[in-house]
């Protein structure tokens, strides 16, 4: 079934075409991710597409009564709503039952004997009864758990800006709709959370449409995707990986066509040079094929971000910490942590939201200072430093003259480069260098900042976040450059494929202020952790006896162990179903014990799993019953 289809979209800014009358369907099961550089019009496409952004022209045709949730980048809250309150935000009948009840009880708890809120909130709990809403509420407070919001109360205001994105998603993921809009669904959240979020999604029933920079989510959760490049749209029924295939695939199809095209023109302008005379209806109208021909567009050559290693020599003595320690608020974050940076060390450090990774970074770099310990920086370090936030950017002067603040030339191992050829090499044509960075979209900024980072030719080279707001290609690129740097590298990144692909050392922070060292990338840690605190295994259904012992062998009966499962497992199931109803009934009722929250989170997950191992048991059971059946009508 088509959900939505996009017929013709025309979008600009100024002189700057975005699209340029593009096409496409969304159907029922689709999961899709969209690829595209930064500016290339991605957020504007979500907009438009979830109905809060407009396209100048074209037409966007809907399926009757089509439901759908939105995820920005940059998500609005009500001021003074709670957790749980902005979570049911949305103008679904179902989300609002559950806000205005939630809204009674806290009055409620404010004036415990007014009979009117009494009444009302008694009249909501029936309604909430009658539509199945209270699972509505248990599933929002496990979501909100597993992204690590456990206050539900907590007034939004008072968040940092990660964790409002969370509470924004959450919103998002609770809401019964038909299409589900994600844009960068996986910043701000850690290593583990994208993976619950990416196995969450794997199973999502309903229609997606997501902006994501993580190859491995997008690997594993899109089945198509959408790529828009200079102001076209490519569809491709494929994940990522396939998609890269794919389009190298078509990319060779248009330079093959594009070979022709010439070798056509060249054939006709020598037969037009020869003098040819178009006085036949026949030479008139090879003429006009030519005048065709010659007209076409010729695909453009594909720019890339290419950089040979820039960096300054550096000493034996690069950057040594000493027992160092940190805390804020009475809470250790860094306890009696050393390590010498070696001059091509390839560092990933990873670790829960606000466990401290951006503080020991901050140390490292000499911008904040050890509550103990010391910190040691050899004479020929030079430091440069991708932080999370681009610096302050003055947005009204131009592009190229922000990077001239750093350098109007650079050394690198192919030569000299200028400024501008810096910019050009970023993918910053010269028309766009010469207009002001207020024109740049969020993602553009992100790598004019990057490419100003690169230009002071630093040895050492810190990351917080690089994936962040930075396209695949740049990504790609960047991966590249690091690779043949000659330096060392640093990076704070929940970009499992980002890590696996540019370190040789994870330091995990591991709770308490601990910090250990694991060799290898990500998987490899990965790996090492699972070894350290090995999880319990959800057993898998097995095949039945009978199938086992019999093969291909006409089955009459079910063996004595088959068929008792099969007398008990009915049971079984409707227990765990039961177990699982009392967790969200128990979750539904703690509201201010996130420990034990968090407690039955897990829980439940296991109870799941099992549940869903059980079923899967019991269809199998039920399909050999069915045939012994089948089987005993056939032989009389």
């Amino acid at each position: 079934m088509v959900l939505l289809t996009a017929e013709q979209i025309r979008k600009s800014y100024g002189t700057r075409v975005i699209f340029d009358d593009i096409s496409f369907s969304i159907h029922e099961g689709d999961k899709i991710g969209l690829i595209g550089v930064n500016g290339a019009g991605k957020s504007t496409l979500l907009k438009i597409v979830a109905g809060v952004g407009h396209a100048d022209s074209g037409e966007m045709i809907t399926m009757n009564g089509i439901r759908m949730a939105y995820l920005s980048q940059n998500p609005e809250f009500t001021v003074g709503t709670t957790v749980l309150q902005q979570v049911f935000a949305g103008d679904n009948p179902k989300l609002s039952l559950v806000r205005d009840y939630e809204e009674t009880m806290e009055q409620l708890s404010k004036n415990p004997g007014d009979e009117k809120l009494i009444a009302l909130a008694a009249r909501l709990a029936e309604e909430m009864d009658k539509t199945e809403a209270w699972s509505l509420e248990s599933e929002a407070k496990n979501i909100l758990t597993r992204l690590g919001i456990c206050d539900f109360g907590q007034i939004v205001d008072t968040l940092s800006g990660g964790q409002k994105k969370r509470v924004a998603l959450a919103g998002a993921l609770i809401a019964p709709v038909d299409l589900l809009i994600l844009d960068e669904p996986t910043n701000h959240i850690d290593h583990d959370t994208v993976e619950w979020l990416e196995k969450h999604l794997e199973k999502y029933s309903k229609a997606l449409l997501m902006v994501t920079h993580d190859r491995y989510f997008l690997d594993r959760v899109a089945n198509r995707t959408l790529e828009l490049e200079k102001g076209k749209i490519y569809s491709y029924q494929a994940n990522y990986t396939k998609f890269l295939e794919m389009k190298a695939e078509r990319e060779e199809l248009e330079a093959a066509g594009e070979r022709k095209r010439q070798n056509f023109l060249r054939t006709e302008l020598e037969w037009v040079r020869r003098g040819a005379q178009a006085r036949s209806t026949k030479q008139k109208a090879r003429l006009q094929r030519f005048e065709e021909v010659a007209s076409q567009k010729a695909p453009e050559e594909k720019q890339n971000v290419e950089l040979s290693s820039v960096g300054s020599r550096l000493g034996k003595k690069t950057i040594e910490l000493e027992n160092v320690y940190k805390s804020y608020d009475g809470k250790e974050y860094i306890k009696d942590f050393s390590y010498i940076v070696l001059r091509h060390d390839r560092i990933g450090i990873t670790g829960d939201n606000g466990c401290g990774k951006t503080t020991l970074l901050k140390i490292m770099t000499g911008k904040l200072q050890p509550d103990r310990g010391m910190v040691h920086f050899g004479e020929t370090v030079k430091i440069g430093v991708f932080s999370q936030e681009n610096e302050e950017m003055d947005e009204s002067i131009k592009v190229l003259d922000y990077i001239r603040e750093t350098a109007e030339y650079i050394q690198t191992g192919d030569g000299r480069i200028s400024a501008s050829q810096m910019l050009e090499k970023f993918l910053f044509p010269v028309d766009m260098q010469r207009g002001p960075i207020s024109m740049l979209s969020g993602g553009e900024k992100r790598r004019l900042y990057l490419a100003k980072v690169l230009m002071s030719a630093p040895n050492i080279l810190f990351l917080d976040e690089p994936t962040n707001d930075l396209d695949l290609e740049t990504l790609m690129i960047l991966e590249d450059y690091l690779e043949g740097f000659q330096g060392a590298v640093i990076a704070v990144s929940h970009d499992r494929y980002f890590l696996d692909k540019t370190v040789n050392r994870i330091f995990a922070f591991l709770g308490k202020g601990r910090i250990k060292q694991y060799e290898g990338g990500y998987t490899d840690y990965k790996t090492a952790r699972e070894k350290e605190s090995p999880a319990k295994e959800v057993a898998k259904p097995q095949k039945t006896e009978a199938v086992k012992e019999k093969g291909s062998a006409l089955i009459t009966k079910m063996s004595y162990k088959d068929q008792r499962e099969y007398d008990t497992i009915g049971d079984e199931i409707a227990k765990l179903e039961e177990k699982v109803g009392q967790i969200n009934q128990a979750m539904e009722s703690c509201t201010t014990d996130y420990t034990e929250l968090q407690r039955l989170s897990q829980e439940k997950e296991t109870l799941e799993s099992k549940l869903e191992s059980r079923m899967e048991r019991w269809m199998e059971l039920m399909e050999l019953a069915e045939e012994i059946e089948k089987n005993r009508l056939e032989r009389g």
